[in-house]
């Protein structure tokens, strides 16, 4: 089974831990144990979120004197698909000796007329209290938006419409290599349309939503998003909450998840389940085993009724 797998950020970051090397190397060390046992038995394409480090180098290139103006965000992005490319590629080679492992730096077509430029949505970097953000708002012309923690930094986050290196990722794939690629989902770019050349986009494309991409031009069996809760819940955080253990696209749509947690999630895994007919899971990194064998997380499935 080709199984293409979404690591969410808090996979490589925890909330609140200090973005230090040394931890994103311990929490890796999980992720490779629970994509190791998958890839005993299934074809596996990971992605991954960059959400926390791309804003960590954005702070940085807006703090260094020696630049003239901060990179851009469709750099950074590439920078962080390096980073965290190279530390699951090392973690994957020592999890499973004589496998052959690939970490692609990826890039991602969005149209350059997309709405999601003038609306930025898409949360990057640290949590602030309120006074902090709106400082740094003002001093660097940021948006900021309030996240569940507090608030944060939000940056244009268009549809992605194509992942250029698709082919090149399948025939990766049909050599038997794992391949680690479209981390933050993929370096944004757009396209001139009398030239084909491509222009890096000042953005940040959901993870998710790539990986929902991604997982249908490669014609994968099953998409899987991993992250910090067991399942999906409707009503989380109310009196009421409840884990939605199975749920058809439309089933899930009607959660009303919102944009900066669960939303973007089950919105990806609707999609592909739509469009294929294929097999989607939301579930926690560690029980990634137990979810592809439905003993965990939450399974979207396509609408089996019969008219």
């Amino acid at each position: 089974m080709r199984i293409v797998v979404a690591l969410g950020g808090n996979a490589l970051l925890h909330r609140g831990e200090r973005p230090d090397a040394a931890v994103q190397q311990a929490n890796i060390d999980r992720v490779a144990n629970a994509i190791a046992a998958l890839a005993q038995e299934h074809e596996i394409v990971v992605t991954h979120g960059n959400g926390p480090q791309i804003g960590l180098l954005a702070v940085e290139s807006a703090d260094d004197p020696a630049l003239s103006a901060p990179y851009p965000l469709d750099l950074l992005g590439a920078q962080t698909q390096g980073l965290i490319g190279s530390l699951l590629a090392r973690t994957l080679h020592n999890a499973l000796p004589g496998r052959r492992i690939a970490a692609l730096v990826t890039h991602t077509l969005v149209r350059a007329d997309d709405p999601g430029f003038d609306h930025p949505t898409k949360f990057v970097g640290q949590v602030y209290p309120r006074a902090v953000a709106r400082a740094l708002a003002r001093e660097r012309g940021w948006h900021i938006a309030e996240d569940t923690k507090g608030w944060r930094r939000v940056v244009a986050s268009p549809v992605p419409e194509r992942v250029v290196e698709a082919d090149t990722i399948h025939e990766l794939l049909s050599n038997g290599t794992l391949v680690i690629c479209a981390g933050g989902g993929g370096v944004p770019v757009t396209t001139d349309d009398d030239t084909g050349a491509l222009s890096g986009a000042e953005a940040v494309i959901d993870k998710d939503l790539t990986a929902a991409l991604l997982a249908e031009e490669l014609r994968a069996d099953f998409l899987l998003i991993l992250t910090d809760v067991p399942n999906v819940y409707a009503g989380y955080g109310t009196p009421d909450q409840r884990p939605v253990l199975d749920a058809t696209p439309a089933e899930l749509r009607k959660g009303g998840f919102p944009d900066g947690s669960m939303g973007p999630k089950s919105e990806a895994a609707a999609r592909f389940v739509e469009r294929t007919g294929g097999l989607a899971a939301i579930g926690a990194l560690d029980a990634a085993y137990e979810i592809v064998h439905g003993r965990s997380g939450t399974l979207v499935r396509p609408d089996l009724t019969v008219g």
